[in-house]
């Protein structure tokens, strides 16, 4: 016990542990920024509804880094509890819409994607929250430029990036695939202008079981789960001060290259990337008809194996002179006109099934396989690693093991019943009868 705890033993406090350390931090995080504030005038205080067109003459503020105050779980929660919401309005942001080029939209995709799934899990709400933080601190004159340059600022530091996923060893761990492709889909829909309007212009977050060194300087606004979400006090969070224009070309970020594509190094995208073409244009695509008696012929670098019932499904034998690179290019001879469609392919024709549904005991042995969903946005192409290595390994297909081979019936011989030992008894048999008398 310390010396605290044995004077609030003393003085009878001792059944609120960590009371007097709580109240000295919240005075020092909450009541001191507040009367520095209101010192340094109307330019720092919150001003009223009406004051918003006029911009203070200091600069934006700074952009701390994430340092924790020495709190246990339970403290902090309740120190975080004791911070009352903001009761000034709480406008939705305005919706933001990315102008840059095709590879930029790529990169900021993957970005915005990346910070959404890694801080907040495969929860399209929490998602939803952080990718709104994301794009209202693009706008906001304290922070980058680009989309990639606000998620990554600081991630050159083992501590105070701003996104702890950056700096903390997170990215060495592979997201799977569709909770990858579910936060890709959300980044996409809030580059094009979809908005988040809970967290208005909150440009800061953090967990209910953390105390930032920043929490009582800003205004906190609302609560997603257990993430409070905060903005800045005074004129700086207020919505004219998110109308810094932005810059239409993202970096490549190398700590992203073992899951996108887009983040490998060169100024083109990836040639996998490059096939993986508009799946709208795709399905908008002329339609060829495929049936029975197409089966076994060639087709664009293929050949057809069999169609699922629905004739939206393939299974082909590769082209052993097809390069790796041009698989997904299948999609255009076999996909076009359907809204969704799938190809599975084989190098080796005398493993590839005959029929749907597939058998998994074959589906160790597949080389290639290929989806869409034009309804959703969806489109993949995944490769088997151990034959067709791949730069980023989200478009490695799930290793399989090959199915165990069937144990070979064995069949008991007839059993004969065991012989029962049985003594040798001599039997003396009488004398031959005379013939009976008359």
């Amino acid at each position: 016990m310390t010396e605290d705890g044995l004077t609030q033993e003393r003085n009878g406090t001792a059944g609120q542990p960590g009371l007097a350390a709580m109240l000295f931090w919240l005075a020092m995080l909450v009541g001191l920024p507040m009367a520095v504030a209101w010192h340094d005038g109307p330019a720092v205080r919150a001003p009223a509804a009406r004051s918003y067109s006029f911009r203070p003459r200091t600069p934006p503020p700074a952009v701390e880094p994430l340092e924790l105050v020495a709190l246990d779980r339970e403290q902090a929660r309740a120190f975080n509890a004791a911070i009352p919401f903001s009761t000034l309005p709480n406008p939705a942001a305005r919706p933001f819409r990315f102008a840059g080029s095709t590879p930029a939209l790529a990169r900021a995709t993957d970005c915005l994607a990346a910070a959404m799934l890694y801080e907040a899990g495969d929860d399209p709400v929490g998602e939803k929250a952080v990718g709104q933080v994301v794009l209202n601190r693009l706008r906001h004159p304290a922070f980058p430029k680009t989309v990639c340059g606000v998620v990554f600022q600081g991630s050159e530091r083992t501590t105070g990036c701003q996104f702890t996923f950056t700096c903390d060893g997170a990215l060495a761990r592979i997201p799977p695939v569709d909770g990858w492709e579910r936060a890709r889909a959300l980044a996409k829909k809030a580059l094009a202008g979809a908005v988040y309007g809970k967290v208005g212009y909150s440009t800061h977050y953090h967990t209910d079981w953390v105390v930032p060194y920043w929490s009582g300087t800003l205004d906190k606004v609302a609560a997603v789960d257990t993430h409070l979400f905060f903005r800045w006090i005074g004129w700086w969070g207020t919505p004219p001060a998110f109308r810094r224009t932005v810059d239409g070309e993202e970096p490549i970020i190398a700590l992203l290259s073992r899951i996108s594509a887009a983040h490998m190094e060169g100024d083109a995208l990836a040639p996998a990337m490059a096939a993986s073409f508009n799946v709208a244009a795709i399905a908008s695509g002329p339609l060829r008809s495929f049936g029975t008696e197409q089966i076994g012929k060639p087709f664009g670098g293929a050949r057809l194996v069999a169609v699922d019932a629905s004739a939206a499904g393939f299974i082909v034998a590769l082209d052993r002179a097809l390069p790796p690179d041009e698989f997904p290019r299948l999609a255009e001879t076999f996909c076009g006109g359907r809204i969704q469609c799938r190809i599975l392919g084989w190098m080796e024709p005398a493993k590839a099934p005959d029929r749907f549904p597939v058998d998994p005991a074959a589906l160790p042995s597949m080389a290639f396989s290929y989806i869409h969903d034009a309804g959703t946005g969806l489109q993949r192409s995944l490769w088997n690693c151990t034959d067709f290595p791949r730069a980023a390994p989200v478009e490695c297909m799930r290793e399989r093991e090959p199915a165990p081979a069937a144990a070979p019936v064995i069949v008991p011989p007839m059993l004969k019943p065991p012989l029962k030992k049985v003594e040798h008894v001599i039997i003396k048999l009488p004398e031959t009868s005379p013939a009976p008398a008359p």
